[in-house]
């Protein structure tokens, strides 16, 4: 089965740097995943294996931590996870501007999070709550934005990663 990792944490330098994203598909290969590919340097690799999702995300963690150094938490999601988030984009491409739209993953179901922490109002970000993910609209430069990956996680405890629906159409593609 074909399966994309989101990586949560990839750094430009630093403890969390994967050097070169051919090193990634080079390691990832030899521990037996096929067809690996990466896009873009921030963490997005398309792969496929038989393996179960735990294992999958042990693999994986282990054999970046043992090569690279780098201990990276992973989202693993399918293509029809990702197609399915794209069909269901609340923010009307004609109102909202497609490049601020942001999708949050974790590996649970979002319904089991405690949503009631969530504010009702963060000002002109917006937050759309589904059944695969959070959809949020940012309007605002990345570094005044309140609605962030950090502030989700420590609100709703849990790991998460966040792609531009941009990026996410483009691994759709891969």
């Amino acid at each position: 089965m074909e399966y994309i990792i989101l990586l949560r944490g990839v750094t430009p330098s630093g403890k969390n740097s994967i050097p070169k994203m051919s090193y990634l598909v080079e390691i990832l290969t030899e521990v037996g995943f096929i067809n690996v590919r990466t896009y873009i340097q921030s963490g997005n690799i398309i792969l496929e294996t038989d393996l179960y999702l735990s294992e999958i995300n042990v693999l994986i963690n282990r054999t970046i931590k043992e090569k690279i150094g780098a201990d990276l938490k992973i989202i693993i999601k399918t293509k029809k996870d990702l197609t399915k988030v794209v069909y269901e984009n609340p923010f009307d491409s004609e109102k909202y501007d497609y490049s601020r739209i942001h999708v949050v993953f974790c590996q649970k179901e979002i319904r089991e999070l405690p949503l009631e922490r969530l504010q009702e109002n963060y000002g002109e970000e917006e937050i759309f709550v589904s059944n695969e993910c959070l959809y949020l609209y940012l309007p605002r430069a990345a570094t005044h934005k309140k609605l962030n990956t950090n502030y989700l996680e420590k609100l709703l405890g849990v790991d998460m990663t966040m792609r531009k629906i941009n990026v996410i159409n483009k691994l759709l593609q891969k």
